[in-house]
């Protein structure tokens, strides 16, 4: 059970009531945005951001939720993977595969590519002051520096989401297929 209790939509000032509709279309995040809504600022810039990302498209979505993942496993933070691990699959890697994901050197479902951007995603959460330029020689080979950017961004963010999500017990959604891939 969540340490605040939740919020739902109907809770949020008229003119945010539309962005809850919005995150419902990004996944099933309505027990997180239950406790964002205890303040509109912030839930409202959290899935403004979230939601024109996702609509512009540049990143694409493997590499997203392959960062994604590798930061709410490295954070141990269950409410998040719950929800990306399926998107992930969709992307696809197996069940079994999004549970070795931090095995990303040895993982036979990930090319090259993916296994960079677990690497980068365990550099930015956990070594982001130790980390040279051979890494960005690297990215630069298959990412632009907007895609590096918000790569970069959505990684350190998540892991954000992922402290918060933990801190105050946020569960995954009852009913929610994201509950049953928790499960």
């Amino acid at each position: 059970m969540s340490r605040v209790p939740l919020k739902g939509k109907s809770d949020l000032p008229a003119e945010l009531q539309p962005m809850w509709d919005k995150m419902l279309g990004y996944g099933d995040f309505a027990n997180q945005s239950g406790v964002l809504a205890y303040r509109p600022p912030i839930f409202k810039n959290v899935w403004s951001m979230l939601t024109e990302l996702a609509a512009e498209g540049q990143l694409p979505k493997r590499y997203l939720e392959i960062a994604l993942v590798a930061v709410s496993m490295l954070n141990r933070c269950s409410y998040c993977v719950s929800h990306h691990a399926p998107k992930l699959e969709v992307e696809g890697i197996s069940a079994e595969g999004v549970e070795k994901l931090l095995e990303y050197a040895t993982h036979p479902e990930l090319d090259a590519v993916d296994r960079l951007v677990v690497e980068y995603s365990i550099a930015v959460n956990d070594n982001w002051s130790r980390t040279g330029d051979a890494m960005f020689d690297r990215l630069r080979a298959h990412f632009t520096d907007a895609q590096i950017v918000e790569l970069t961004w959505r990684i350190a963010f998540c892991g954000a989401i992922n402290r918060f999500s933990d801190i105050l017990q946020v569960e995954v959604e009852a009913g929610s297929k994201e509950q049953e891939a928790a499960e």
